[in-house]
């Protein structure tokens, strides 16, 4: 923030105001003139007024009186996204004052919070991210920010670089934010934190505990705890993450990485959401309704499951629907142990890179996998290097088949015949599918022959108004 924006911002906090926090007010416009501007109402103001970035914000709240009034209305400040580096720079603040000046100006209207984070390469870096990252929360927690969503991306402690003094003091720094000032949290997103198994857990604990002493006042419904454990953990023998994650009540979503997952887990899940629905566990009668999974080839996930612990997890929780991410697992073995029938995937999505030389082909993924998820799958999206294999009629057999197919993105090595026929499908058939996104990769560096024949394939076609439809050739860098 520049120095404009910081004074508007103390003005914004030293200010007293009596507003309806969920409704708009009209304002006295006085007598500035400000052109056809001053007719627009004020919704349409606030609207504009969400994408300004804080400098441009301050700058509009000089225009006029009723601009100023605006602008101090708590829902232009209620979501706010951090990117931290621990870089240095000439021409803007540190990102240390920056966030630890917006949340004690504005922190009393925060209620949606996003950090993202570079990890860090070298140990000063480390060191100041660290500074950045307590300030902010110990800020929060002490202008008791009404926080409702709290998400802190790719923290990455199982760095060198962290080193293990810095890494217990950010640990315990969001076990203090978590007891003292997560009092109206909803949302928790701890995506590629990357700790280790004792540590995660006690956060994990810290959160349970946060959670059952303002109960039933207010409640945890949405975790995500993907990325959460370092990479080189076994974590599905870990026996104790079973018995923590079933403490957590009234979750209706849970994220986590396939190398937890363990039919203890599965089993803990159902017996945890059996007692909500009778009403003895808490959480006011919710059951997980959806879980997020993400597998990669760098996380342990060779672990055996059972189908029967998928279907007594689905007895429990009859609307379950469960979304899968997988990236680079290109063994075929493991995805049919990854991809049991019992589970009731409703969204994959697969990124898969290959050569001629590996002994992978992903035809039997299209072809035996997933059409026996063709009453449940939602949503597909597909990534793949298939240069040496052929995959269009195994691919449209597979849209063909799949019933309730809302949203399809594709990613291939296809023949351009393939779109048309892919169309064809779609405007034949009663299908709910009307999202449909087609990147044609090529190795070849001039398109043009290729897009004109694209061009000459789709122009018959006459597209319903709810299809959102595209198709391009890419070169495949």
């Amino acid at each position: 923030m520049e120095n404009d924006d910081d004074r508007f911002c103390e003005e914004v906090c030293c200010s007293c105001y009596d507003w309806d926090e969920d409704a708009v007010h009209v304002h006295s416009r006085g007598t500035e003139k400000t052109g056809e501007w001053e007719m627009l109402p004020d919704v349409c103001l606030l609207h504009i007024f969400k994408y300004l970035s804080d400098v441009d914000r301050s700058k509009a709240a000089l225009v006029c009186h009723h601009w100023h009034s605006i602008m101090r209305l708590p829902c232009l400040w209620r979501c706010r996204s951090f990117y931290f580096t621990g870089r240095l720079s000439k021409f803007k603040q540190s990102e240390y004052l920056a966030a630890v000046g917006y949340v004690d100006n504005l922190g009393v209207f925060l209620e949606s919070l996003e950090v993202t984070v570079c990890p860090p390469r070298s140990i000063v870096l480390a060191q100041r991210l660290h500074a950045t990252l307590c300030g902010l929360l110990n800020a929060l927690v002490r202008v008791k920010a009404p926080l409702k969503s709290l998400s802190i991306l790719r923290l990455e402690l199982d760095r060198s670089s962290w080193g293990q003094g810095l890494r217990n003091v950010v640990v315990d720094k969001l076990i203090y934010f978590l007891m003292r000032g997560a009092s109206r949290l909803t949302s928790i997103c701890l995506n590629g934190i990357r700790i280790g198994a004792e540590p995660g857990l006690d956060l994990i604990s810290a959160i349970i505990q946060s959670q059952r002493s303002l109960s039933p006042l207010c409640g945890l419904s949405s975790l995500d705890l993907r990325g959460f454990f370092s990479f080189t953990v076994p974590n599905d023998l870990n026996l104790r993450i079973p018995h923590i994650l079933q403490q957590l009540q009234g979750l209706t979503h849970l994220g986590l990485s396939y190398s937890c997952l363990s039919d203890e887990l599965l089993l803990a899940l159902n017996q945890s959401s059996s007692e909500r629905r009778s009403g003895y566990g808490g959480g006011g009668g919710n059951v997980l309704t959806r879980l997020s999974l993400y597998c990669t080839q760098n996380e342990p996930h060779q672990q055996a499951l059972c189908g029967y612990s998928w279907a007594a997890l689905v007895s429990s929780c009859p609307d379950l629907e469960v979304n899968l991410t997988v990236e680079q697992v290109i063994n075929t073995q493991q995805l049919a142990g990854i991809l049991l029938p019992e589970i009731p995937l409703v969204a994959y999505n697969m990124t898969a890179f290959y050569s001629a030389d590996e002994n992978w082909r992903a035809k039997p993924l299209l072809r035996n996998l997933l059409p026996c998820y063709r009453r449940s799958l939602q949503n597909l999206m597909l990534d793949l290097s298939n240069h040496n294999e052929s995959l269009d009629d195994e691919l449209l057999e597979l849209i063909d088949a799949c019933e309730c197919l809302v949203d399809l993105r594709v990613w291939a090595f296809l023949d351009v015949q393939t779109v048309g026929r892919l169309l064809h499908i779609r405007l034949t058939k009663k299908m709910s599918l009307n999202t449909i996104r087609v990147r044609i990769y090529t190795m070849m560096e001039n398109i043009e022959e290729q897009e004109d024949q694209l061009k000459e394939i789709l122009s018959p076609f006459c597209y319903p108004p709810e299809l959102q439809f595209m198709a391009v050739v890419c070169p495949f860098i």
